[in-house]
């Protein structure tokens, strides 16, 4: 500990040599960056790990496992290059796993979005419909494209993790 102690200065040592250099407290303190403090709890609702589907997209269950929000994979984004269109779902649209539920058009091609399971369209993400390159920025995040109301959580057990899709994209 007594090791420590002499490797390690006191605050004010610092300061104090600081303020020795014509610089003082207050003037010091204004110069130094503010770090961002971190939190003591966990409030967030991030779900469910997401899981994938050969297809490249991705679904990320609620912490209850009755919703699910949709989206098309970061490779998927890649592949597809910049989004110009997104055909979104309605509402209350009832699907089964494998139906195309909406399109994404880029400037090289268009692919159906499937979803990965069944269930009945909560909303769609509307922020698409103005700037359809959200996808290409956050695909996987505020570039989601559809929430939906699961009838089966079980479905998404025989889809793929994080790691597994990794894989999947790299053959």
């Amino acid at each position: 500990m007594a090791s420590l102690a002499r490797v390690v200065r006191p605050v004010g040592s610092r300061l104090s040599s600081r303020a020795a250099n014509g610089l003082q407290w207050q003037q010091w303190a204004r110069l130094q960056p503010v770090l961002p403090s971190k939190r003591a709890f966990a409030g967030s609702s991030a779900g469910q790990a997401k899981k994938y589907t050969q297809d490249h997209e991705w679904i990320e269950l609620s912490d209850d496992g009755k919703t699910g929000t949709i989206g098309i994979s970061t490779y998927a984004a890649k592949a597809l290059g910049d989004v110009v269109y997104v055909e979104l779902p309605t509402p209350d649209l009832s699907v089964s796993a494998g139906d195309a539920i909406g399109a994404v058009e880029s400037v090289k091609s268009a692919s159906d979005i499937l979803t990965p399971v069944s269930g009945t369209v909560l909303e769609a993400n509307s922020a698409l419909e103005e700037k359809p390159g959200t996808i290409n920025k956050g695909p996987e995040a505020e570039g989601w494209i559809a929430r939906i109301e699961v009838a089966d959580a079980s479905e998404v057990e025989g889809l793929m993790g994080g790691e597994e899709y990794a894989k999947f994209t790299e053959e």
